[in-house]
């Protein structure tokens, strides 16, 4: 059959290459295609949120955007699915087509960021979780409710068509793109969409696999962080879920090496971490004065709220009449300029391996640590201003965490699968890692600092580094 070009465009990815996706021409009445979505406010209001979060006020060539990478997201979700469909189809019954699985994935994985806000992550954890929400709560209400007819008219990618009889279903790509929760009830969900779930909330997923090599490659880091590839070919779904050759091993583990690195050297440098610290401080008052509350009840505001409006907003209140908005406009224009800055003073690095977890060292409790630290300083010192930061990225799997028995691997010699736990083949890599800082206002009293952390929590750590 002759590909059919007049209903298919290309959009040119720096890590991807071309991304084919369906455009308006030449589809009969009453179907809509891929580019409607691409184009919907909802998913061009992406263009205005960074992918990392505030590290691009570090790393000066990491200015991509979230509209970049679930656009990737979105072209990964095609590869993964053409190379594990036939291995879905044969450990599941009654699996839709191929065209339809393919594209419940890819529209999952354009959609799965759709709920963020200004600086991402942040932004959860500051301002949607006193509403008990996350970005991927409020991504799946915007699925259902704002773009749930457009989905059910979508009926072709540029792999094939859905059958007659199928018609994507939007609760489906909701539930995809949220994270499986403690004691949640999967039951009325096909076996053949949970293990699809694997894509999103496994440890190597459509997500996780475009962010490592997107970010790696905007930031410098390395123009081909991880092989992609071998990792596609070695992976198939069983009747256990989604799992991994053998051979593929030494591969995933790379993958997880480097998504480390990334974390400890991109996502928590000591900068992007200050910047963090800065934006922390007025954020809740900020917000109090620029959103109306609960984004869930306020979608309309919600959808034009983003880092480029956040940040022209805030940057005028600092010639507003009222005072409480001029502070909070200069506050954050000296922000933009870098110039409201906490600087790192010492920090700590700690790996834990099986059997070792977080709650058994003093980093557990971070208030106690401080008020030990302002203990061991001289006098003088005692009441300088002071931020501990503590920063958390977990390798691998240990017991359930992180995959929720999402991934598993096979052995040839036994022919069996195994959920990817604290077995032999991870048994070199470390369960997760933290680092703990210190900053002040400024490098003055580094020295003591450093000198104050060690007393407090002696040899128990793997790396102590300072900036004198």
């Amino acid at each position: 059959m002759v590909r059919d070009f007049t209903t298919e465009s290309l959009s040119h990815d720096p890590v991807h290459g071309y991304i084919p996706f369906i455009s308006g021409a030449g589809l009969p009445e009453g179907e809509a295609s891929e580019q409607e979505l691409i184009d919907h406010p909802w998913v061009q209001r992406l263009r205005h949120i960074h992918q990392l979060q505030t590290a691009w006020w570090v790393f000066p060539s990491a200015e991509h955007m979230r509209f970049q990478h679930v656009l990737g997201v979105m072209h990964l979700g095609s590869l993964t699915v053409r190379a594990w469909y036939d291995s879905l189809a044969e450990a599941c019954r009654s699996v839709p087509s191929q065209a339809y699985v393919e594209s419940l994935v890819r529209i999952a994985g354009l959609l799965h960021d759709v709920g963020h806000g200004p600086f991402g992550h942040f932004f959860d954890d500051h301002y949607l979780d006193q509403f008990g929400l996350t970005h991927e709560d409020v991504g799946a209400h915007i699925i259902e409710q704002e773009l749930g007819d457009l989905i059910r008219r979508i009926r072709r990618n540029p792999g094939g068509r859905l059958q007659p009889l199928e018609e994507l279903d939007p609760r489906q790509v909701a539930w995809l793109i949220r994270r499986p929760r403690p004691g949640e009830d999967e039951t009325g969900h096909p076996d053949w969409l949970k293990k699809l779930r694997a894509l999103f909330s496994g440890i190597y997923t459509v997500d996780n696999m475009d962010f490592v090599l997107r970010d790696a490659y905007m930031s410098g880091y390395s123009t081909r962080a991880f092989d992609i590839s071998r990792l596609l070919h070695y992976s198939f779904f069983t009747p256990r879920g989604l799992t991994i050759h053998a051979r593929g091993m030494p591969t995933l583990i790379n993958f997880i090496e480097t998504r480390a690195s990334l974390f400890r050297t991109i996502y928590f440098h000591r900068t992007v971490r200050a910047i963090d610290i800065a934006l922390e401080e007025h954020f809740s008052e900020t917000m109090q004065n620029l959103f109306p509350g609960n984004p869930l009840e306020h979608l309309e505001e919600y959808r034009g709220l983003t880092e480029t409006s956040f940040l022209v907003d805030v940057s005028r209140w600092a010639d507003s009449p009222d005072d409480d908005l001029r502070r909070l406009g200069q506050y954050w224009k000296r922000i933009v300029c870098r110039e409201e800055m906490w600087r790192m003073a010492c920090e700590r690095t700690m790996h834990f391996h099986p059997g070792q977890t977080e709650s058994t060292t003093i980093f557990s409790a971070p208030d106690l640590v401080e008020r030990r630290i302002r203990a061991e300083l001289p006098q003088p010192l005692k009441s300088i201003p002071l931020r501990i930061d503590i920063a958390r990225h977990y390798h691998r799997p240990s017991g359930r965490r992180p995959t929720g028995r999402q991934n598993y691997w096979y052995d040839p010699a036994t022919e069996q699968s195994h959920e990817l736990d604290d077995d032999e083949l991870f048994q070199n890599l470390p369960t997760s890692f933290l680092i703990f800082r210190i900053y002040s206002r400024t490098h003055e009293h580094d020295r003591e600092l450093s000198t104050a952390l060690q007393k407090v929590v002696g040899g128990t750590h793997d790396d102590t580094k300072t900036n004198m």
